[in-house]
């Protein structure tokens, strides 16, 4: 079934949200980003709302917290900001530390009460920055992980909790699977490097 108008004012909005920001350690427009994982997530639902939410799901922590947030909820309804916040880790700035923000999120996936469209938005968006991340390796090494907040060791980490939390909550679902082994070959790469 087609997007209605919705989506369309969605895609605007993210676009004016971004367009300032550029992936981390990079000049490429973050809303390619987001762009990827909205494309991923409307391969895998028909609901319409997952996938504005999937375009939108950094503008709370990354422009405008809890401002940003009250403008979703007017603009796209309770079920899109209710989507956006269970993919949010923090909306303060400046963030809180790394390590505290992904356990509290790995947990926050592991609840049953996080829907099960916020788990396929998280596993469409680690899918893309894992994918990102392998790319990264490929073509500048090692020194590619220095742009994160986090060690190459913690990266792994995260990476692996989160796709296993999410075969908890999504079990055989293909866009996990694929996250699994794409999170499996990022982990030996940097292993390796």
């Amino acid at each position: 079934m087609p997007y209605s108008t919705r989506f369309d004012d969605a895609l605007t909005f993210a676009s004016e949200l971004h367009r300032r920001q550029v992936r981390k350690g990079t000049n490429t427009p973050y809303i390619t980003h987001l762009l990827a994982v909205a494309s991923l997530v409307g391969e895998h639902t028909d609901e319409e709302g997952a996938v504005i939410a999937a375009l939108l799901h950094d503008a709370v922590e990354d422009q405008g917290g809890a401002s940003t947030r009250k403008i979703i909820a007017e603009r796209f309804g309770e079920r899109v900001v209710e989507l956006v916040d269970a993919c949010t880790d923090t909306d303060v700035t400046p963030k809180p530390p790394w390590k505290g923000r992904k356990e509290a999120y790995i947990a926050h996936l592991r609840d049953p009460a996080t829907p099960s469209a916020a788990c396929l938005i998280s596993a469409a968006d680690k899918l893309h920055n894992s994918r990102c991340m392998i790319a990264d390796l490929h073509r500048f090494g090692r020194e590619s992980l220095k742009k994160f907040n986090a060690s190459p060791a913690d990266l792994c980490w995260y990476y692996k909790s989160v796709a296993a939390v999410l075969e908890e909550r999504l079990p055989n679902h293909p866009l996990v699977e694929e996250l699994e082994r794409t999170v499996a070959t990022l982990s030996e790469m940097i292993e390796r490097e």
